[in-house]
């Protein structure tokens, strides 16, 4: 059980120790695990094959320059599930499921290329203010 007290002199809510109690268990993970796996069933662009980086939009110019420095192999599967979701798209069709792509499968492959791009780009501020 979860109670919630009211501080009133400072006027915000204190969560109780069976609160505390309750996340170190798990069963918050538990329910957000659920809630994750729901919403990417749901979205879709598993169903045409996709990872969830493949939506960035290149207008970014972080994106653009992290899409730039990525090996050859990770850009020429990018663009293959792009085009292969593109022709899945115009035909109104999906992947048997069983080629469709696992949450456990996610690979966040840009992750990496755009942090070290805004860390470049904040050193570079860092520098011009001197």
């Amino acid at each position: 059980r979860i109670t919630i007290v009211e501080n009133r002199n400072r006027n915000r809510l204190t969560f109780s120790r069976k609160m505390a109690a309750a996340k170190s268990t798990g069963v918050f993970s538990s329910i957000w695990n659920a809630a994750s796996k729901a919403y990417y069933n749901v979205a879709g662009w598993n169903k045409l094959g996709l990872l969830y980086q493949d939506l960035y939009h290149e207008f970014d110019p972080d994106v653009k320059e992290a899409i730039r420095r990525l090996p050859p192999t990770v850009y020429d599967a990018r663009i293959y599930r792009i085009r292969r979701a593109l022709d899945l798209s115009m035909r109104h069709r999906i992947l048997p499921k069983s080629e469709w792509t696992k949450q456990e499968e996610e690979v966040r492959y840009l992750e990496p290329f755009l942090d070290e791009i805004r860390l470049e780009r904040e050193e570079k501020a860092r520098w011009n203010k001197q």
